[in-house]
């Protein structure tokens, strides 16, 4: 039974999603089983190139530079090009710069391509996001990016154990299967995607809407930027987990194995969690789950002060783990309501910036604080940028709007009755009488009431003559009571209540 109900679960959670987006999927999940680059950078610079750490350290922040220049980037690429063109140039460039990475040997060269494989990594991220949002309904977004966020962490992982076999025998090998995989995944693009952006001015919900969306326009949208900064402090928070986390084991006494041992129950919880908890999520209140994923991030963290053992560790990597399940997928549904369908890229450029922005001042921030006040400190801060983060999201999420593209059921548009209110009934052009006039049953062509299903059983007019109330091509429909009690068969009508559409001028 258990069984039975896992199945009907996964197949619950996958299904009604369009073929675009699984095709954009496993572009997605491909890019990252070939991500070997960022795993083995380090290593690769001072192992087998013999550079200093501090060498190593100022490439990966220009990589990182790389990245929140490009993110602005290909956000404008994705609005003015089209998300498919800037996923191509994107791939396709990080394909060479990533091949090329592995061949050069001079410094100021290493630094500076490895400035470009971070831009070209990057650049395509803001289009990934905005082409899922133009195919996917609204109402599954919210499960479309969880389930592209957990081929991230799945792909991530298995190259993350992969690189470590690859480096022992080449790290030239690593360099050039990425860059073969990055290929594969523009070469999927270019055959199975088409274009997605909406056409200027044709987008649902965007009648009157300007067709321009600018930088400044972002800039100025004062609930969106709001969101970015917060996007940003609670980044700040999950990059602890590479960059502090390790740094304070260390000083604690604890191997770099332990830290492995401890960090992958990261990936393994997203791997095994992230669609139950989607399918958990997916229809609440998103402005309160950021609220409580800011303070389970926060207090995660700060619960690591407390931690002296691998098992404490592990479970202080539990409970920030399940509030980046929770963040990662709603934020970014949120970032897609408060954009505007013409601007998509723009926007998801400017938040996929405030990560890249995070990723180089998190380092800093944890080197600087520990080196002074020490690990305790550090994580302390954590809880309180997480409750600083989860009050900002309380405050700018309430009369969060409606997706601008929503598009009204077909409930929403059936007109309703009230008590007492005459209805007006869709009346067809029948010829009743003559050849062919009535229908076997005798009903009436379009007699039938809103909601009823069963057609009124009338009298044929000898001579073909028209019935009042049957409409004549172009007049005008108005109301008007029946003068009695209308039997439709099945539901009582009350006099004076129904009513069926008379065209003025009628035979």
């Amino acid at each position: 039974m258990p069984l039975v109900a896992a199945r009907r679960a996964v197949r619950e959670t996958v299904s009604g999603l369009p073929r675009d987006f699984w095709w954009l999927w496993t572009s997605t999940l491909v890019n990252r089983l070939g991500a070997f680059v960022a795993t083995f950078m380090a290593l690769y610079l001072t192992l087998d190139r013999g550079y200093s750490a501090s060498y190593a350290g100022l490439v990966a922040s220009l990589h990182g530079l790389g990245g929140v220049v490009s993110s602005l980037g290909g956000g404008v690429m994705a609005d003015r090009l089209g998300r498919r063109p800037t996923l191509l140039v994107a791939q396709v460039s990080t394909a060479v710069s990533v091949a090329l990475l592995g061949f050069v040997r001079d410094p100021v060269a290493i630094a500076v391509v490895a400035f470009l494989v971070g831009a070209a990594s990057n650049a395509s991220r803001p289009a990934v996001q905005a082409m899922m949002a133009d195919i996917v309904r609204p109402e599954d977004r919210v499960r479309a990016f969880s389930l592209n966020y957990w081929a991230i962490n799945l792909g991530f992982a298995v190259s993350s154990m992969a690189a470590g076999f690859i480096a022992e025998v080449s790290y030239r090998a690593g360099f050039l299967i990425e860059a073969g995989m990055t290929l594969t995944c523009a070469i999927l693009v270019f055959l199975k995607l088409p274009e997605s952006r909406p056409e200027s001015g044709t987008a649902v919900g965007e009648a009157g809407a300007t067709d321009a969306v600018g930088l400044g326009t972002v800039v100025r949208d004062g609930r969106f930027m709001g969101v970015v900064g917060l996007s940003f402090l609670v980044a700040l928070i999950f990059q602890q987990g590479s960059v502090g986390l390790p740094v304070a084991m260390g000083a604690a006494g604890f191997t770099p194995a332990d830290y492995g041992l401890a960090i992958a129950v990261n990936g393994v919880l997203i791997v095994a969690l992230q669609i139950p908890v989607t399918r958990f999520i997916e229809h609440r209140d998103p402005g309160r789950l950021l609220v409580v994923s800011s303070v389970l991030a926060g207090y995660g963290f700060g619960l690591t002060a407390f931690a002296g053992s691998i098992g404490v560790f592990a479970l202080t990597v539990c409970v920030w783990t399940l509030a980046e399940i929770v963040n990662a997928p709603t934020q970014t549904g949120v970032v897609v309501r408060l954009s505007p369908a013409q601007g998509r890229g723009r926007y998801q450029g400017m938040y996929t910036m405030s990560w890249s922005v995070a990723a180089l001042v998190a380092p800093l921030m944890s080197g600087v604080v520990i080196d002074r006040w020490g690990a305790q400190w550090l994580w302390g801060l954590c809880a309180v940028i997480g409750t600083v983060a989860g009050a900002g999201y309380w405050a700018l999420m309430r009369r969060m709007p409606e997706p601008e593209d929503r598009m009204p059921e077909p409930e929403d548009r059936m007109p309703v009755r009230e008590e007492g209110a005459a209805v007006a009934l869709p009346v067809e052009e029948p010829t009743v009488g003559g050849p062919g006039g009535a229908e076997p049953d005798g009903a009436w062509p379009g007699s039938a009431l809103p909601g009823v299903g069963e057609r009124v059983p009338v009298e044929p007019v000898p001579g073909g003559a028209r019935l009042p109330g049957a409409r004549v091509p172009g007049a005008p429909v108005v109301e008007k009571p029946l003068p009695g009690p209308a039997a439709v068969p099945g539901q009582a009508v009350v006099p004076g209540q129904a009513a069926v559409g008379e065209a003025a001028g009628s035979a």
